[in-house]
């Protein structure tokens, strides 16, 4: 593996393989519980005229449920072979990637598709990348212009837009 800027430190054990089992297996216990009780208020039972809405994610979200138990209960027995899941570089680089992920999808809402996208793709570019500004923004703008001509003007699919688009009278 190759030196990273964080030293020693990159090889460490951010997360065990123990842990990391345990916690998927909660959490996926938890959705499948939340999917059974909504389905129960949907309806889980046979009706009079077939399964009721509810009846096959009712049942769906129990095999989750169980399968997911049992790999918990196979990650807590003492005879798990533990190991390292992620070490802290490994994890940092996906930190690189998701943490901006989540920001651009958290701001299309706020101003737009198109320009959370440029500013994803430029942020990108700069960032990891080291481009030069100008194509930095000439590829940033103009793949953020196709987009807009391929969904809104040819196939006339409406993509969430935000203030600049009103701006220009393209809502």
């Amino acid at each position: 593996m190759a030196e990273s800027p964080q030293g020693n430190e990159a090889g460490r054990a951010a997360l065990r393989h123990k842990s990391a089992e345990i916690v998927v297996a909660v959490l996926f216990m938890a959705l499948a519980a939340l999917v059974m009780w909504d389905s129960r208020r949907l309806g889980a039972q046979w009706g009079f005229d077939g399964p009721q809405a509810g009846y096959f994610p009712f049942y769906i979200a129990l095999i989750m449920f169980v399968s997911s138990l049992a790999n918990l209960i196979f990650a807590l027995r003492p005879t798990f072979k533990d190991g390292t899941f992620v070490e802290v570089g490994q994890l940092l680089l996906v930190l690189k990637v998701l943490v901006p992920a989540g920001i651009y999808v958290a701001t299309i809402g706020w101003i737009g598709i198109y320009v959370a996208s440029t500013i994803f793709i430029g942020f990108f570019m700069r960032w990891l990348g080291k481009y030069v500004w100008w194509k930095v923004v000439a590829v940033s703008v103009a793949t953020s212009v196709v987009f807009f001509l391929i969904f809104e003007v040819w196939f006339k699919v409406p993509l969430p837009k935000g203030p600049l688009e009103a701006a220009l009278g393209l809502l």
